[in-house]
């Protein structure tokens, strides 16, 4: 049975891995499209666990955009309640009769994952193979539930049960709690009322103590987040606790009314599954301001503002999900590119009129930089040893480059910062020409970084076109400024040691240039 039951895990693993590779990028759009809209919020969190065929999954998703800011708890109520419905389509699944030709679906999967060339038929390829692996382990574990049937002590458990459904229901929720998936627990039952080891009656109750059992996942994942993340797990505990105590009420006409519908016991099972998470969201969906209200009084106060070290768009909770972690880490990447920008602005004003305030702001931003550089490297890793495709593996690979590149022109920042300080204690002077030609040499590479950086985070061809065009301008800037340059201190406009400023200036913003251009590089390379 256990070994039919791990079968039938790594079905579900192997099929939802096929699943959100092959919908990557539509998953991506999908949750582009979420809004405060309730019904939109249900649909996108039903859609989302199909494909990953793990309403835990998706939970756990859910907490960590709660806990990265990028999602309120309005939101996070009715995906949590989309995820619940997107969760019955696996029992559906399982409810058909299709452990005779189990095997043939198996050796299909096989052959397209070994022999396909293609990453797009390799990866529909793993769906199959999912959904053969997930049929076999049941076969497996119907075979191994035969004897029970016929078991003295087994029979005694399932008549207390049915006679005791509260009893059932914390079973349920034990035994889901423990294998942490209320698809394996739903499929155990499935397994069970095939051979006849058990009734509708006492499978009911044990599969609404399941959508219990199933929220541990969640409040495991919101152990050391912020108080609205804790928050949104408590709302999935809330949501399923409720919606059991409503069916338990009406238990004894709900048992009766399902059979009426029709189908096999396995059926029977499905469609309860079904309708309790169909039922609940559209009771428990109008009343999600008063859900929020409610975990707000048990976990009172707000999360406290971010402190300066901090991650923004990602999260290792968002890693069950690697194509939306590949796009918040995009994100988080772009957040370092306008932090590094906005220093190379900041020492601007420096050389024209230095300000002890805007020097503290430039290191402080400068040391966010340097722990986004290595944060964000240590999440590649991780993302990088993840289950993603073939694009979005081009895109990780890419982005170790990009947010070298944009450290380094957080260090040129600093560099020029340095230079700017050294111009103030000294003394020193530019020529009129001098501030003029620095300025526009500034506004040139300022062009070029932000072009770049908005090249990597809209994916614009066109920005990151511009960019090779205006490095080459870049470098003819500089290399005029240095002749110029020359000519004044021959001329005695500029004293050396302003002059050795002037040109150690230049390069760092000329080093930012090509910084920039690798960036776009890289840009257009992923096109």
């Amino acid at each position: 049975m256990l070994g039919g039951l791990g079968l039938f895990i790594y079905g579900m693993h192997i099929m939802g891995e096929g699943l959100e590779k092959t919908a990557g990028n539509k998953l991506k759009k999908i949750l582009e499209v979420l809004t405060t809209n309730k019904l939109m919020g249900v649909i996108v969190g039903t859609i989302i666990t199909a494909i990953m065929q793990s309403s835990s999954a998706t939970t756990v998703m859910v907490v960590g955009f709660v806990n990265a800011g990028l999602m309120n708890l309005y939101q996070a109520s009715s995906v949590i309640m989309g995820a619940n419905i997107g969760t019955t389509i696996t029992a559906q699944i399982i409810a058909f009769n299709l452990s005779d030709i189990a095997p043939l679906i198996l050796a299909a999967g096989a052959i397209i994952t070994i022999f396909a060339k293609k990453k797009k038929i390799k990866d529909l390829g793993e769906i199959i193979l999912g959904f053969g692996v997930i049929f076999v382990g049941m076969t497996i574990m119907s075979t191994s539930m035969e004897p029970l049937k016929n078991n003295p002590e087994f029979s005694k458990i399932i008549l207390l049960l049915s006679h005791n459904p509260l009893l059932a229901v914390l079973a349920g929720t034990v035994i889901t709690g423990i294998i942490q998936s209320s698809g394996a627990f739903i499929a155990i039952l499935i397994a069970l009322s095939a051979e006849g080891a058990i009734g509708f009656e006492a499978a009911l109750p044990l599969l609404l103590g399941s959508n219990i059992g199933t929220c541990v996942t969640a409040l495991l994942a919101s152990i050391g987040t912020g108080k609205n993340a804790k928050k949104a797990a408590l709302i999935h505990l809330t949501f399923n606790v409720i919606g059991t105590i409503i069916f338990m009420v009406l238990y004894p006409l709900i048992v009766h009314a399902i059979p009426m519908l029709g189908g096999s016991i396995k059926r029977q099972i499905a469609n309860a599954h079904t309708i309790f998470n169909i039922t609940n969201t559209i009771i428990q969906a109008p009343l999600i301001p008063l859900l929020v209200k409610f975990v707000n009084i048990i976990i009172p106060g707000k999360d406290s503002e971010q402190e300066t070290m901090s991650l923004q768009y990602i999260d290792k909770r968002l890693l069950e999900t690697p194509s939306v972690a590949v796009q918040q880490v995009v994100k988080e990447t772009v957040r370092m590119g306008r932090l590094a920008i906005k220093n190379v602005e900041k020492t601007l004003e420096c050389f024209t009129n230095f300000n002890e305030d805007i020097e503290i702001d430039i290191y402080k931003k400068e040391e966010l930089i340097n722990y986004l550089e290595k944060e964000i490297t240590s999440y590649l890793v991780l993302l990088s040893n993840s289950s993603i495709s073939e694009d979005e593996s081009i895109i990780v690979t890419s982005l170790f480059h990009v947010v070298n590149d944009i450290e380094r022109m957080g260090d040129h920042a600093e560099n020029l910062l340095e230079l700017a300080e050294n111009k103030f204690k000294n003394s020193l002077k530019f020529s009129i020409e001098a501030q003029t030609e620095l300025k526009f040499m500034y506004e040139t590479v300022l062009e070029a970084a932000n072009n770049s950086i908005n090249a990597l985070e809209f994916g614009d061809i066109n920005s990151a076109q511009s960019v090779i065009q205006i490095e080459k301008k870049i470098d003819s800037i500089e290399k005029q400024l240095r002749k110029d340059h020359i000519d004044r201190l021959n001329k005695g406009i500029c004293n050396p040691e302003s002059g050795t400023i002037f040109l150690d200036a230049i390069s760092n913003l000329e080093r930012i240039g090509d910084h920039s251009h690798n960036i776009s590089q890289i840009v257009l390379s992923q096109n």
